[in-house]
């Protein structure tokens, strides 16, 4: 026996039985009203599984207007539910018209038992059909929900910041391409994110992309996807990030890394709005907002001929630059109040505070690592505290202020880089993935520069 519930709905009661004898044997739950005005007070109506509905109920009247009407009624208040309209005048356009408004389908009186049942079953397997869709979007929507869920906020107020959110409140409501340039650590990220969440888009996904973390060999799989066997390790089909931002946002982050091969590529998806997965030669449109970062200056990067001019041109349309840590004022401070509450609550310090002194040096630091930088120095001084008052000597920033004292005379920012890069290095004994993390980057990023420079 099915495990369904079905509703009857007639006003001849001698049909009303025939049918509920003849489904009793076949269906869990049978349940009969004679009058369709019943429908509305139907206690659990999203509940029932297949109504089958007579459409017509007064004497003399043949039109199948009534049924229309309470079909229409039915799918406002039970929307998952099959209907099967019943009537004794047959009609084929009546019967089209039943199905343009909804009806699952339509059954002829007298009718063939056989056929009867067979249109109830398959009415029953439309009816979990329309059910997992439901669930499935009702889950899709949550999980959503769950991805976009940003717990790190935008914190600040000087007037660097707020020249920066102000363009962003400007550019997030209309669909073209940005790019966020910044130093390392300056949040990038947060503005793409602010982007997505003051756009039309919000209620879909936004999807972040390391660039500097994917090899080579796993750019087109990454971001295009792949169908099963269409190399070694392809061992099911498989969406690239395209697919999955489709109809939200895509944030490619450190673009700068990129091969010229890969730069063609991400070209054409992005020209055409279409991928293909690899291993496969069909087209699959995408419509996704694109967002872009780096810390690199592409425009000598194009002058250098290390990134295309064209793909520059596609992700430009508006240039949103972030500033650094050093140029926003008192937000040091304001951030470092942020943080200093969310570690000395994490770490069970409620009472710990911070001095004058402390915040002078704080203020007169460089901060090269900007806001990840400061971040991870109020974590470790709030961890390695011991008294109440953090004090300067509790905040370690000698390492970083002797990079910057070793140079002799001005020094390039890429001469900059490379110090502190070999100076994480010789603090880390040469460990890479410890290197890179001090310094707010990817492992990648960290191989890509040194390989830049002609140093790995």
């Amino acid at each position: 026996m099915t495990d369904a519930h079905i509703l009857i709905i007639d006003d001849n009661k001698s049909v009303l039985s025939a049918l509920e004898i003849l489904l009793q044997f076949e269906y869990k739950k049978i349940e009969t009203i004679s009058n369709p005005n019943q429908i509305t007070s139907f206690p659990n109506l999203k509940e029932i599984d297949i109504v089958l509905l007579d459409m017509n109920f007064s004497a003399g009247v043949n039109s199948g207007n009534e049924g229309l009407y309470w079909l229409r009624e039915l799918q406002k208040k039970a929307p998952q539910t099959s209907v099967i309209m019943m009537t004794a005048y047959g009609a084929v356009d009546l019967a089209v018209k039943a199905l343009k408004e909804g009806a699952t389908d339509f059954i002829l009186k007298p009718w063939n038992n056989d056929k009867l049942l067979a249109t109830v079953k398959s009415a029953f397997e439309l009816r979990k059909s329309k059910k997992e869709v439901h669930e499935l979007k009702e889950k899709e929507t949550h999980l959503k929900q769950v991805i976009n869920q940003n717990k790190n906020y935008i914190i600040g107020n000087s007037k660097a910041l707020n020249g920066v959110l102000k363009m962003v409140g400007k550019v997030a409501k209309t669909y073209v391409n940005v790019l966020v340039t910044g130093e390392n650590g300056t949040g990038k990220e947060l503005i793409a994110r602010e982007l997505h969440k003051l756009s039309a888009r919000n209620h879909e996904v936004f999807i972040p992309v390391d660039m500097g973390s994917i090899s080579e060999n796993l750019f087109e799989s990454e971001l295009f996807g792949h169908i099963k066997g269409s190399f070694t390790d392809a061992k099911e089909d498989r969406i690239g990030k395209f697919e999955a931002a489709n109809g939200g946002t895509l944030f490619l982050d450190e673009i700068g890394n990129l091969s010229l091969q890969a730069q063609a590529k991400l070209l054409s998806a992005i020209q055409n709005r279409t991928i293909v997965r690899v291993g496969s030669n069909k087209s699959i449109p995408v419509d996704i907002r694109l967002i872009c970062a780096t810390n690199e200056d592409l425009d000598q990067m194009v002058a250098d001929g290390l990134f295309r001019e064209d793909l520059l041109y596609r992700i430009n349309t508006i240039r949103i630059e972030v500033p650094a840590l050093r140029d926003r004022d008192n937000d040091i401070l304001v951030l470092t109040d942020f943080f200093l509450k969310k570690f000395t609550s994490k770490y069970g310090k409620p009472s710990l505070k911070i001095n004058q002194q402390a915040q002078e040096k704080l203020l007169s630091y460089p901060w090269p690592g900007n806001i990840r930088e400061l971040l991870h120095t109020i974590e470790r001084a709030v961890i390695l505290s011991e008294g109440n008052v953090l004090k300067p000597e509790d905040f370690l920033l000698s390492n970083k202020q002797t990079v910057s004292t070793n140079l002799n005379g001005p020094a390039t920012l890429e001469e900059m880089e490379l110090l502190m890069i070999n100076s994480a290095l010789e603090q880390n004994e040469g460990n890479y993935s410890a290197a890179s993390e001090q310094l707010g980057i990817s492992r990648q990023t960290l191989y890509n520069k040194l390989k830049k420079r002609g140093k790995n």
